[in-house]
């Protein structure tokens, strides 16, 4: 299996869980990553390199090749996931108005494109239009960053 991971599942891990205090965790993360199971966009990227959490900025410095640019078939699995009317209202007012990233579109449409599991910390909420809503809609499995770590067989 492989993952396309959001920012949130990302930013828990390194705020909650110290490379220092959870050496086992990070290995097993390390490797996933070494083997080409994890990946994410450019769009969040950019979500990171606005973040507070330095450890986490720097990570994604070093790993940048993880962080693709869209593809055209990205690119057109953006488009039909905005075709849904109720699924435009994913994009931000606030956003729009000041330029800022939009990067859950992005994360589908690479698990769509690639074939993968998203991981993002959002949950599945009657009539909204977020994350595990639209993989709903558009068949794409989602886990939570604990959901994630049991699929792994994760055990600490």
């Amino acid at each position: 299996m492989s993952y396309v991971f959001d920012n949130s599942p990302l930013s828990t891990l390194f705020r909650n869980y110290y490379r220092k205090s959870f050496p086992s965790l990070w290995e097993r993360f390390d490797q996933l990553v070494a083997e080409g199971r994890l990946m994410s966009t450019r769009e969040v990227k950019r979500e990171i390199d606005n973040s507070s959490i330095e450890s986490l900025r720097q990570w994604a410095g070093e790993n940048s090749d993880l962080f693709t640019v869209p593809t055209g078939a990205e690119g057109a699995a953006v488009a039909r996931i905005y075709a849904v009317p109720h699924f435009q209202r994913n994009i931000e007012r606030q956003k729009l108005l000041k330029g800022g990233n939009i990067a859950d579109p992005f994360v589908i449409a690479k698990a769509i494109v690639d074939d993968s599991i998203v991981v993002t910390m959002e949950l599945l909420k009657p009539h909204a239009a977020k994350i595990p809503n639209i993989c709903q809609h558009f068949t794409v499995p989602c886990m939570t960053l604990e959901e994630f770590m049991e699929a792994e067989g994760w055990r600490f």
